[in-house]
């Protein structure tokens, strides 16, 4: 008992101290907002000034790391939205896929892909980076210049995730898991990086200028969304379509989703995710935060019904998976202008992104006999085109790239600026597709693409991951032994 005792009061004046220490911590941050919004102090100012400055970083970090926190759960959208617009039968491998991404993705960007992104020893170019390669070097942990090496990772690390991740629902319901496996990795280590080198890493792209126009995408309708899109087509073009999607002579069919619930959750799950792709993007917790908050929510908004009324006036009846890839189109359109736009620029965005998904998709399916299951291409590929030229028509404020206020068309900027913004589109397409062809090429070589007609019948679930991802219980069947784990 005495033992006991002690313990016991050791773990209390333990516990005394961590609410002593975190009582400080709340009173270090009162002290800190009150610093931070009413002015220096002190004699000189100079300790105010920097205790301000001292908050203001960490909160910068704490913000970037949150809405890193809400990048890496669009994962989980993407994960819903893909299940739910594709068969039963395949529910598993669509989970499989999506947590792969987001393993391999983050681990392959930490040994190389941040490296070539962001790398700055001397063998770095205008091409790519080289060095930082596993963070070497990275110093993790220093605020004083804003964000530390391991914010800045993390935020960037579950970028690459997500760009990687929008091709998976296209190759979806045909495609080897070992094969994707090895695409997964070479598009978060190589392909996706020196398109990040090129723009936000100074390569490139942003040596380029057009009269007094540079490149300005803020978090990515080209960098991130463009890429996975273009990869998306490439590969659901390389591995060919599904079972029974097109006819003999050539008629499309249909092959419906087998559950709009989960899909429309994974809408939603992104939805609230990308409020913290667009605003963490600022990399700072300040008074813009808000504001691209608020243009994305109103181009996601305009998108569904941009999309909706498209497809209502087309056939008659409000498609729900259609109206949901609007609000994601919406979403991609607004991710490079949402911090140079007005609000009425962000709706215009939007409603036009949720015509052309509609518009996209079914030339991609119709016209160019491409099974996208998803709509991959035409959600992230085709709007993120749009988005990035919009900012050459609706660029009203400068947006940390432009350099400039009303570099838009529609603002009397001219044209340099969208036709910039075009340079940029089609530098990364023609990146992205070249790479994208001969990686696909050398895996169907290599490795194979699809699995046989057999196993595709019977579901990647069973073939390629040993059981069903839906069990549905059938009362005729007996229980059995549960096998002994190891």
């Amino acid at each position: 008992m005495k033992h006991a005792t002690s313990n016991f009061a050791v773990f209390m004046r333990y516990g005394r101290n961590q609410m002593k220490r975190k009582l400080l911590v709340a009173a270090a941050g009162i002290a800190g907002g009150f610093l931070l919004f009413a002015g220096p102090a002190g004699a000189d100012g100079h300790d105010g000034e920097a205790a301000a400055q001292v908050v203001q970083a960490v909160m910068d970090n704490l913000w970037v790391f949150i809405a890193g926190v809400l990048v890496f759960l669009m994962q989980a959208g993407f994960a819903m939205l893909e299940s739910g617009l594709t068969r039963s039968k395949n529910v598993g491998n669509i989970m499989a896929k999506n947590l792969a991404d987001a393993a391999i993705g983050i681990m392959a960007f930490f040994l190389v892909g941040y490296g070539i992104a962001y790398g700055g020893d001397s063998g770095s170019n205008d091409w790519f980076g080289w060095g930082s390669f596993a963070l070497s070097g990275v110093d993790l942990f220093d605020i004083s210049g804003g964000l530390s090496g391991a914010t800045d990772f993390f935020f960037q690390s579950v970028f690459a995730a997500t760009a990687v991740t929008i091709a998976s629902g296209a190759l979806a319901e045909r495609t080897k898991f070992s094969t994707y496996l090895i695409f997964s990795l070479l598009t978060t280590a190589i392909i996706y990086p020196v398109v990040v080198h090129w723009t936000w890493g100074g390569g490139l792209i942003a040596q380029i200028t057009i009269g007094d126009a540079v490149y300005s995408d803020f978090a990515g309708s080209t960098i991130v969304h463009s890429v996975g899109g273009w990869l998306a087509l490439v590969g659901a073009f390389m591995v060919g379509p599904r079972i029974g999607k097109y006819g003999a002579d050539g008629s499309v069919r249909t092959i419906p989703g087998h559950n709009i619930t989960l899909a429309i959750l994974g809408v939603f799950i992104l939805w609230f995710g990308w409020f913290g792709f667009n605003p963490g993007s600022e990399l700072a917790a300040d008074n813009w935060v808000m504001f691209v908050a608020l243009n994305t929510a109103l181009a996601a908004c305009a998108g569904v019904i941009g999309a909706t009324a498209f497809n209502w006036l087309r056939t008659g009846k409000p498609d729900v998976p259609i109206a949901g890839n609007g609000a994601l189109g919406g979403l991609v359109g607004i991710t490079a202008g949402c911090g140079t736009m007005t609000p009425w620029g962000s709706v215009v965005t939007g409603l036009v992104a949720g015509v052309v998904v509609v518009a996209a998709a079914g030339f991609v399916d119709r016209k160019m006999k491409i099974d996208d299951p998803v709509g991959a291409f035409a959600v992230h590929g085709a709007c993120g085109i749009w988005g990035t030229l919009a900012i050459g028509l609706f660029a009203k404020y400068d947006d940390a790239f432009l350099g400039r206020d009303d570099a838009g068309l529609f603002y009397g900027g001219g044209l340099d600026q969208l036709g910039m913004q075009a340079v940029m589109v089609l530098i990364v397409a023609a990146w992205t597709i070249v790479t994208g062809f001969i990686m696909f090429a050398a895996l169907k070589s290599l490795m194979g693409l699809r699995v046989s007609a057999e196993e595709e019948t019977a579901g990647l679930d069973v073939s390629e991951h040993g059981g069903p991802g839906l069990a549905f219980e059938d009362p005729a069947t007996e229980a059995t032994p549960a096998t002994p784990s190891l």
